[in-house]
């Protein structure tokens, strides 16, 4: 099997990022899938073996690169070398792209408006994409990523829940090596029960499911997500309606080995399910597991 050439970017200077990364590089299972491509700061070079290809996109001074105390200056590194990291996937140069953890605050305070990888990668690769969490119990995609929760409703229409499902639909169905079922929650308590706690579910969510349907998408639903979470079978994917509604369940049930996928990329993106631990970053035994995961699992999706 092909060794895939994934591009990683090591977050925040002050973070895990750069610990986990490398801890994570030396397992045996990522060493065989993976030839790394590193996007970071200089000043992290020395934390790899020699023969790894690393992208020095800056070079801080020690004092905004401490670990455990984020800067300004780290800040507009960690984005500068996610923007370097989507230049080399735009270029043909990596097969996947894995992100270490970065801080949407210090990316701000740098100046720059960010709001997440997600919606910087679908931004720069001009797609739309979906949010998946994948996960060895439960994997679950979302209907809407960063969005405050008093604007979920509106936000949800037919034409857009149909590409969405379609985006999934496409995405899973390489690695699945078929068409994933695909369970769709409600946004309202017990799906609605039948418009006596919201007409979403009649309104926008079905419609969209039955064009879905007719177009070949196996599709469920509306479901209650509270039950949906809880019994967790004859689905491969849910799709939650929005950001906590799936991600509470995916982290609860596993936080480790539950990996962050961009979905409609050209090429694919992981990430681990995790910030940037800034307590932990200054004791450096932040657990490289859940890294390890998201290299595999971006390997996965290019073989």
């Amino acid at each position: 099997m092909r060794r895939a050439r994934v591009g990683i970017s090591l977050g925040d200077p002050s973070g895990v990022g750069p610990q986990v990364t490398a801890k994570a590089l030396g397992h045996p299972r990522v060493k065989r899938r993976l030839e790394p491509v590193l996007f970071g700061d200089e000043g992290d070079r020395s934390r790899f073996a020699p023969g790894l290809e690393f992208h020095a996109v800056s070079a801080l001074k020690q004092a905004d690169r401490k670990p455990g105390a984020p800067s300004r200056a780290g800040g507009r590194a960690q984005y500068d070398a996610f923007m370097a990291l989507i230049d080399a996937a735009k270029a043909g140069e990596l097969d996947a792209m894995c992100t270490a953890p970065v801080s949407k605050e210090q990316i701000s305070r740098a100046g720059v408006p960010f709001m997440g990888h997600t919606e910087v990668l679908a931004e720069a690769f001009d797609v739309e994409v979906v949010m998946l969490m994948k996960g060895p119990q439960l994997s679950v995609a979302l209907a809407t990523n960063h969005l405050p929760l008093a604007e979920v409703p509106a936000a949800l229409t037919v034409k857009g829940l149909v590409k969405t499902l379609g985006i999934i639909d496409r995405g899973l169905s390489a690695v699945l090596g078929r068409r994933p079922v695909i369970a769709v929650c409600g946004l309202n308590p017990h799906a609605g029960e039948g418009g006596l706690l919201g007409r979403e579910e009649l309104d926008v969510i079905a419609p969209a499911m039955s064009r879905a349907r007719r177009a070949g998408l196996r599709v469920t639903g509306p479901h209650g997500a509270d039950g949906l979470f809880a019994h967790r079978r004859g689905f491969d994917v849910a799709l939650a309606m929005f950001h906590d509604q799936g991600l509470v369940a995916t982290k609860t049930l596993d936080f480790v080995h539950t990996v962050n996928v961009t979905l409609g990329l050209p090429v694919a993106r992981t990430s681990p399910d995790h910030g940037t631990a800034y307590a932990l970053a200054k004791t450096g035994l932040a657990d490289e597991a859940p890294m390890v995961s998201a290299l595999l699992e971006a390997a996965a999706f290019v073989a």
